[in-house]
């Protein structure tokens, strides 16, 4: 399969696909006579993995162990749920940040009339501290 229909199978991208050859995330395919990458069935379980665990939020360092985990048959399902377990631990620290965000955004909001005048408290905010940046 080539790196067209790779992508349209496993939901990568062939940029994105490239990108995982050259950092070494994917071992790099056969190539045809004409020097065209050919994606072996092995190479496509690899990529949906990737894409699976993409879709989570998994980080491309996280990848890495999760696939060196997925392809040894010895491994110890400790080591694959420690790596989980430390995502899910970002990612709550992240939902609390984002909900952070979305009550300041409201507040802010909330507050800004959104009328045809220039006053707006959503502006003032963001520009806090930036007249002492620009002065230094």
């Amino acid at each position: 399969m080539n790196i067209g229909d790779a992508a349209k199978v496993t939901g990568n991208s062939a940029k994105m696909i490239r990108h995982y050859e050259a950092i070494g995330l994917i071992a790099p395919p056969s190539r045809s006579e004409a020097g065209y990458r050919h994606y072996s069935r092995k190479d496509l379980h690899a990529l949906h993995f990737i894409r699976r665990a993409r879709d989570l939020g998994f980080s491309i360092a996280q990848i890495r162990e999760l696939l060196a985990l997925w392809q040894d048959r010895g491994r110890a399902s400790a080591d694959v749920k420690r790596i989980a377990e430390t995502h899910i631990a970002e990612l709550k620290a992240k939902m609390v940040q984002i909900e952070d965000m979305v009550s300041t955004l409201q507040h802010l909001s909330a507050h800004c009339h959104g009328d045809d005048r220039p006053d707006c408290p959503i502006l003032d905010e963001l520009a806090v501290g930036s007249e002492e940046r620009e002065e230094a």
